[in-house]
């Protein structure tokens, strides 16, 4: 077998609570990748300091907080995004989509052409994985609601030529076992010894 290309990972942990149990899921991606020799950087949503709300939608661009100029340098640094969140009422925390609202902007993340006919994706030749948390089963999840993904996975990393973006869906994370966990950990550190 060949040796896994390195890569340059960007962990984004997107649930405003750092100490949270998925925390651990993300910890295991991070060590596999490091441990395989790829480089990463670690960004806690929860350590960031930003206002998460658009006050005149995008009339007026909010001048960037540092740390949201920061964010923005870890997703051009990289050419594998992951990022990590729990899925709160069918979507990811206000908080996470919040910092999208601010930083995922014109002429950083993507363009409009001036013909008014499309848009020319700024962030090519990077790839994704999205692991979304649940206290239900992702299956069951799925059956009632939907492909509660889209938003994140097209909506915003496709849209800027994010691809491939993969879903990796947990749950239920309610009453899940110790060992059960156990598994979930190792199955990311495997994935973050790759890459992928």
């Amino acid at each position: 077998m060949f040796p896994h290309r390195k890569k340059r990972i960007f962990v984004l942990f997107g649930h405003p609570d750092k100490t949270a149990s998925s925390s651990a899921f993300a910890d295991s991606y991070e060590h596999g990748a490091r441990d395989a020799g790829h480089e990463v950087k670690r960004i806690n949503i929860s350590d960031l300091a930003f206002d998460p709300i658009l006050h005149k939608g995008y009339k007026v661009i909010q001048e960037l907080e540092p740390d949201l100029k920061t964010v923005q340098e870890a997703f051009t640094w990289a050419n594998h995004i992951v990022i990590f969140y729990p899925s709160w009422w069918s979507t990811m925390p206000a908080l996470l989509k919040g910092m999208f609202d601010r930083m995922w902007l014109p002429y950083f993340a993507f363009h409009f052409n001036h013909n008014g006919f499309g848009w020319t994706r700024l962030m090519k030749r990077k790839s994704a994985r999205v692991v979304v948390t649940s206290d239900s089963h992702p299956l069951l999840a799925r059956m009632l609601f939907g492909d509660t993904t889209n938003e994140i996975k097209k909506g915003i990393l496709w849209f800027a030529g994010i691809s491939p973006v993969r879903i990796h869906k947990i749950g239920p994370m309610k009453g899940a076992t110790a060992e059960r966990r156990t598994l979930w950990a190792k199955e990311l550190y495997r994935l973050g010894r790759r890459g992928a």
